[in-house]
């Protein structure tokens, strides 16, 4: 079994909480728009991570990351990307993944809309969209997830609400 912490479009602010709520996890994956290196640095002295670069991110960020990221663990077949649109209308890169390695999970970003979608054409692909954590962009609420995935399932998904878009909370230390 692994405890994963999942976030997605930072735009170079990371709530500081984040490392508590995430404190139990075993990786964390950031599907893209990070915004800094320091967002990196700083997630990767904490946990082991994995990280896809967004539409946002800079050269120095596309070099320290990748496209897609296609990976397994315990069974499950993962895709992560930050752009990939919806189930109904995935981008034609997405597709081409998709048809090319049959991932069972989809990872991406970029909406700033949180989202859990089991695919309706393809019923073994799940499609996970944390929302957004950072503070720019429309969304109103900051939102991360954290779930477990053990013997190719994902179990005990959690949604975790940082607060409102724009509103820096206090941490308590």
């Amino acid at each position: 079994m692994i405890k994963i912490g999942l976030l997605s479009d930072t735009h170079s602010y990371l709530d500081e909480r984040i490392f508590e709520f995430f404190d139990n996890c075993d990786e964390i994956w950031h599907a893209g728009d990070i915004g800094t290196t320091e967002i990196i640095d700083k997630l990767k002295a904490f946990k082991p991570c994995r990280f896809v670069f967004g539409n946002i991110d800079s050269k120095e960020i596309q070099l320290l990351t990748i496209e897609d990221l296609i990976f397994e663990i315990e069974g499950l077949k993962i895709l992560m990307t930050h752009i990939a649109n919806l189930p109904s209308n995935y981008n034609p890169r997405v597709k081409k993944l998709i048809a090319e390695h049959n991932p069972n999970l989809l990872i991406c970003g970029h909406s700033h809309i949180l989202r859990v979608i089991r695919d309706p054409k393809k019923l073994n692909l799940v499609y996970i969209n944390p929302g957004a954590a950072g503070n720019e962009g429309f969304h109103q609420m900051r939102t991360v997830m954290k779930f477990e995935i053990e013997a190719g399932k994902i179990q005990k998904m959690e949604v975790i609400e940082l607060g409102k878009r724009g509103l820096i909370p206090k941490i308590n230390k």
